[in-house]
């Protein structure tokens, strides 16, 4: 998964290495979880899912009813049964016994809901069986078409602004303003409070004071809570602020002015990953470290190594949540520091790791997977967290990137928040409790995301969604979007996202909509697996939008393993499989190994088609299949339906870095300019791919994070990316944090501890330039950027697939192109007969490039032959 408040995802990784197989997923802490999803002191069994019916889990199909109020009021539930409607629906409630409200106590539901409410039934012995009552259905349905078209949080016309909160099932809501309460009014049809204020409230904090029956702690409670649409806070998220995003004052110089660079359609996105923190903090030429102003410092080694990304063919970097989350302190003075000197401990010590560890909780970093404002600017990044500095430095950031020429992803996080329930954290459902989260059938909040679980299928927590996305694009400029976990929205809430922004043009808005891309992850697992609840926005029903989902099967095969392996030497096509065996026992015999390294070449094939389902090739057992035939731990590998539908990546923020993956799966005695020639091929079965694709920063640069699988919380000394060559590459910083690694410190030990793994600057910079040469051909051939199916059935082939293609090599043809991947650890000849005569040589770009050995790969016509080194991706272009 890679998402959330990255804790120890320990408590998922068993059930989730069967239900993804070997795509990535992290967890949140026990402690942390704990505090975010408290069981209810009751079970909610009942569900009230529309003014007409209730389910009701266990109960006998016999009268029962809803009771409510101090004086033992109730509403009257006969038996009956879902509608095809409801059926449709709720698919996983059609089981259960259904109720229909009777039709003379209708009149009472919105008195109901706005208390304790228990579904009560007595059995003909007079045995009293009682139960709590879920009532997001019912809610939506009294109140959600209404409230779907109000604008919330704080909105300003003629400089006086309107604040609104949607609070249906609250007894009264006030506002905390500056110290002093005002009464709101509600609006009893949509269940959403006003009160419209004066000019001078601009810029002044405030809270919403929510009185409303809270069913974890089991009474009445008055919430001081802020608003879940701020638009900008105080430090450590203690109030919001009533804030204009509009106001002249906020916007940069030149911000209304702002030149993006030329749009790139999502089939030919090649992005860069990066963590705002991770790309200054350590950076000496940078004069904001670990800040959005970064971004702007034109001359520092980072910003000079993302304009040679772009001016190669990156065309987006895309940042990890950047938006408010909960854990990391936002006053620099709160911010706690390790208190050790971490550099003089030995490159295989515990003692880093341990040092960080114990301030981990307290210091500056986060991945920030943990959201608790979705839509203001996360403030520990900022100059100055108490104010609208965010604001601004953020849109100064945007600034910095676009001028570089690269357009901006955010990392957005909505299917689960911090915490719920009466948690300090908790803000959606300290205000309507029981609605945003996604309740299990006993009233308890799903936590498969790790966290406390969202529901985007209720029609306001939907709202929030589409809100607060456009709200990125139409006041940041943000440019594309990537969804954690998206396979637990609804496929309808990511259209309606799409939807949305496709109504935004540069006349009224600012922004052209339509350019923006969406992408996330389509994992299918956890309470909304197969569907279950609605359509999700899995890999499998996203095909065909437009809307990527990441593809971890390329991933698996050209890294080998996954994730939640106890031995992390499993090879795979580019880490030795076979060809340079590393001699753990998990990798089988050199039979069993010679069959899956052929079936990981099959799955490659499928990737670099942009893993499209209808694609027609041979495989290694010589049969004719689609993409949609070759397995994938059970599954279809090919799921898309036209290349933009699947995002290519060998490696990425969660498990461990691709230089710390083949690090453990490489045999021992490779050599740093191998394992740099193996790490550049691996880059190239996703930089040369149909489709967009993805790499984690500073992949190009051998980025380790000395070995660490899970590094959310594991502070600059792990995770800061080292622009200088002279400061390494990050590997050898010690031990990984005990948390999630100490399975694996007997492996990493003598690996940490070799000199040898440790790159020098030629090896890192001789990395990176060949990686460049490899995106200039991707952005200079068109024939990389095919739009449909057929297009690429007829331009792409691998002309050498069937029984007797050669283990660790693959050959593809494309257009005017034949590429050459060889993994194997020797030069190989690669014979297509059909182009004998034909005038091929090594790509310019490549021929003239950075890595001569690469250079030396060659075309002999009289025979058809192909011949490339030892680890070493060759692209070979006709002549003309």
């Amino acid at each position: 998964m890679s998402s959330t408040t990255r804790r120890s995802r320990r408590p998922l990784a068993a059930a989730l290495a069967l239900v993804l197989g070997t795509a990535t997923l992290l967890v949140s802490s026990p402690r942390q979880a704990a505090q975010a999803a408290p069981a209810p002191p009751e079970q909610a069994l009942a569900q009230w899912i529309d003014r007409d019916t209730v389910v009701w889990k266990g109960a006998e199909h016999s009268a029962a009813q809803l009771e409510f109020g101090a004086h033992g009021d109730r509403i009257r539930l006969t038996p009956g049964s879902l509608s095809p409607s409801e059926r449709a629906a709720s698919p996983h409630l059609t089981g259960y016994p259904a109720f229909t409200v009777d039709p003379r106590d209708r009149h009472l539901t919105g008195t109901a809901l706005r208390g304790k409410l228990l579904a009560v039934q007595r059995a003909g012995d007079g045995r009293r069986t009682t139960t709590g009552v879920q009532m997001p259905g019912v809610l939506d349905d009294l109140y959600g078409r209404r409230a779907q078209q109000a604008a919330l949080g704080p909105v300003f016309r003629h400089g006086r602004p309107t604040l609104s909160v949607w609070a249906p099932t609250a007894r009264t809501v006030a506002l905390e303003l500056d110290g002093r309460t005002v009464p709101m009014r509600r609006d009893d049809r949509s269940g959403v409070w006003r009160v419209q204020g004066q000019r001078d409230w601009a810029g002044k904090p405030y809270r919403y004071l929510v009185t409303v029956f809270a069913p974890t702690v089991g009474k009445t409670v008055t919430n001081k809570v802020t608003d879940p649409y701020s638009t900008a806070l105080t430090a450590d998220s203690a109030r919001s602020l009533v804030t204009d995003l509009d106001d002249p004052r906020l916007a940069p110089a030149g911000w209304s002015r702002l030149a993006k660079p030329a749009t790139v359609p999502l089939r030919r996105a090649r992005i860069q990953e990066l963590q705002i923190r991770d790309f200054s903090a350590e950076d000496r030429t940078s004069r904001h470290p670990g800040q959005y102003l970064a971004f702007t410092d034109r001359r520092s080694d980072g910003m000079r190594h993302l304009r040679s990304l772009a001016r190669s063919g990156t065309s987006y970097v895309h940042l990890l949540p950047a938006f408010d989350f909960a854990t990391a302190p936002e006053r620099r003075a709160d911010q706690a520091r390790p208190g050790c000197d971490l550099a003089s401990y030995a490159p295989d010590s515990d003692r880093q790791q341990d040092c960080v560890t114990k301030t981990a909780g307290r210091d500056a970093y986060n991945w920030g997977y943990d959201p608790l404002h979705y839509t203001v600017p996360e403030g520990s990044y900022a100059s100055d967290p108490g104010g609208t500095a965010r604001t601004v430095e953020f849109r100064r950031m945007v600034q910095g990137l676009n001028s570089a020429g690269l357009r901006t992803v955010m990392d957005v996080v909505y299917n689960h928040t911090a915490a719920s329930g009466q948690d300090s954290r908790s803000v959606l459902d300290r205000i309507v409790p029981g609605y945003y989260q996604r309740l299990l059938d006993d009233g308890g909040v799903a936590t498969s995301t790790c966290c406390s679980g969202t529901a985007p299928e209720h029609t306001m927590m939907g709202k929030l969604v589409v809100d607060s996305v456009v709200t990125w694009a139409r006041e940041y400029k943000v440019d594309g979007f990537r969804f954690d976990l998206m396979g637990h929205h609804p496929k309808a809430n990511i259209l309606a996202v799409r939807k949305a922004l496709d109504a935004l043009t540069p006349q009224k808005d600012g922004v052209d909509g339509k350019k923006i891309v969406l992408y996330g992850e389509g994992w299918n697992f956890g309470e909304a697996a197969n569907d279950a609840r609605f359509v999700q926005a899995t890999q499998r029903n996203m095909a065909g939008t437009g809307i990527a989902t990441f593809n971890d099967r390329a991933r698996d095969a050209v890294r080998g393993g996954g994730p939640f392996d106890a031995d992390p030497r499993v090879q795979g096509f580019a880490s030795g499989l076979y060809t340079d065996p590393n001699s753990a026992p998990g990798n089988g015999t050199p039979a069993e190994q010679r069959a899956r390294l052929l079936h990981y070449q099959d799955l490659l094939k499928v990737g670099l088609t942009g893993n499209l389902a209808d694609y027609t090739f041979t495989d290694t057992t010589g049969h004719r299949v689609k993409g949609s035939q070759v397995d994938y731990n059970g599954a279809p590998a090919g799921y898309a339906a036209a290349p933009g539908d699947a995002l290519a990546y060998a490696d990425a923020h969660d498990n461990e870095t691709l230089y710390d993956a083949l690090a453990y799966r490489l045999p021992p005695h490779t050599g740093p300019a191998d394992r740099a020639r193996t790490q550049v091929l691996a880059l190239a079965t996703a930089a040369l791919s149909q489709g967009p694709a993805l790499s984690q920063a500073g992949s190009d640069l051998l980025r380790s994070k000395s070995l660490d699988r899970n590094s959310f919380d594991s502070g600059d000394w792990f995770n800061a990316l080292h622009w200088n060559c002279a400061d390494g590459n990050g590997f050898g910083r010690g031990l990984p944090p005990a948390a999630d690694n100490k399975d694996k410190w007997p492996y990493a030990g003598p690996l940490l501890a070799d000199p040898a793994l440790r790159p020098d600057c030629a090896t890192i910079r001789g990395a990176s330039a060949a990686y460049r040469d490899l995106l200039r051909i991707h952005a200079t051939e068109p024939a990389f950027g095919l739009s449909t199916t057929a297009r690429v059935q007829s331009a792409l082939s691998f002309p050498l697939s069937g029984k007797d293609e050669t283990p660790g090599v693959l050959t593809m043809r494309l257009g005017n192109l034949v590429v050459v991947l060889n993994a194997t650890p020797d030069r190989q000849h690669q014979t297509v007969r059909a182009l004998t005569g034909e005038r091929y040589a090594l790509h310019p770009v490549q021929a003239h490039g950075a890595d001569r050995t690469t250079a030396t790969a060659s075309y002999a016509p009289g025979s058809g032959t192909f011949t490339v080194p030892a680890r070493t991706v060759a692209v070979f272009r006709r002549g003309q």
